[in-house]
């Protein structure tokens, strides 16, 4: 886990606190959300890694910074209603390397020469999903850029289900419009590797694509995000998997202001 320094963040307007995990107790917290919304909500399976009941982790868990989102109201050892897991570079390299190499080719993002994060597990507890949580996330990911001077951060953002003809139009629609620069350009591989470009351009609905999107991901093309090539079927975790990339330097200037502010000091 990280050693530089990151400030908790609470808000004088509501019961949140936003925070790196520093204790077992948060950790398992943050499993425990996990696991009602990768599992129990969404169908996934469970890790060989997670030899805990009711708990979803894997290897890259003890590598990576956890950012929690927590709500004071509920007891202390369960009140963990967000997260996003962080894994930096530097530390992957050294360690188990990117979650997302599991599914995509990353040579270009790890040998750009950029220091880099992998956004990974982002989940919201269901009954905060209308609020304020994810901004509040989004937050303290700012502030954790920041702090790590993060320029890259890229990371597998998920469609439910494992039917790619019920998302044609969203997966299309991407490739057609927000395909990752070469430079960054993550690749599908592997036998559940498959074409984004399953619809004519022509006969792509934008419409229908942008309604078959889901919220984060959309998040993430707002902020000038982008996608790799081809697209993953992960049926184990129930899901159609984009590589989603995010590069400072190429941000709208309006969101360069949010997550290149000096908020480490």
């Amino acid at each position: 886990m990280s050693t530089a320094k990151f400030g908790t963040m609470i808000s004088s307007e509501t019961n949140f606190r936003i925070k790196l995990v520093e204790t077992p107790e948060e950790m398992c917290a943050a499993h425990r959300l996990r696991y009602r919304v990768f599992v129990e909500e969404l169908g996934a399976e469970t890790s060989p890694a997670s030899d805990r009941p009711s708990m979803e982790c894997d290897v890259y868990d003890a590598y990576s910074d956890h950012l929690i989102l927590q709500d004071k109201s509920l007891p202390h050892d369960d009140n963990v209603v967000g997260v996003y897991r962080l894994l930096r570079g530097n530390v992957a390299s050294n360690g188990p390397g990117f979650y997302s190499a599991n599914e995509f080719k990353l040579d270009r993002i790890s040998g750009c020469g950029r220091k880099s994060v992998e956004l990974g597990r982002s989940c919201v507890d269901a009954r905060y999903r209308n609020g304020v949580a994810m901004h509040l996330l989004w937050n303290g990911l700012a502030d954790y850029v920041a702090t790590h001077d993060i320029e890259v951060l890229f990371g597998v953002a998920s469609f439910h289900g494992t039917y790619p003809a019920a998302i044609s139009h969203a997966l299309s629609y991407l490739h057609y419009n927000y395909r990752a620069p070469d430079d960054l350009l993550a690749t599908a591989y592997g036998e559940n590797a498959i074409a984004m470009d399953i619809l004519a351009e022509k006969d792509t609905d934008r419409v229908t694509a942008l309604a078959q999107i889901p919220p984060l991901i959309k998040s993430y093309l707002r902020l000038g995000g982008s996608v790799g090539s081809g697209a993953y079927i992960d049926y184990g975790f129930n899901t159609i998997d984009v590589c989603l990339v995010m590069d400072t330097a190429r941000m709208a200037q309006k969101y360069k202001a949010f997550y290149l502010r000096d908020s480490a000091a």
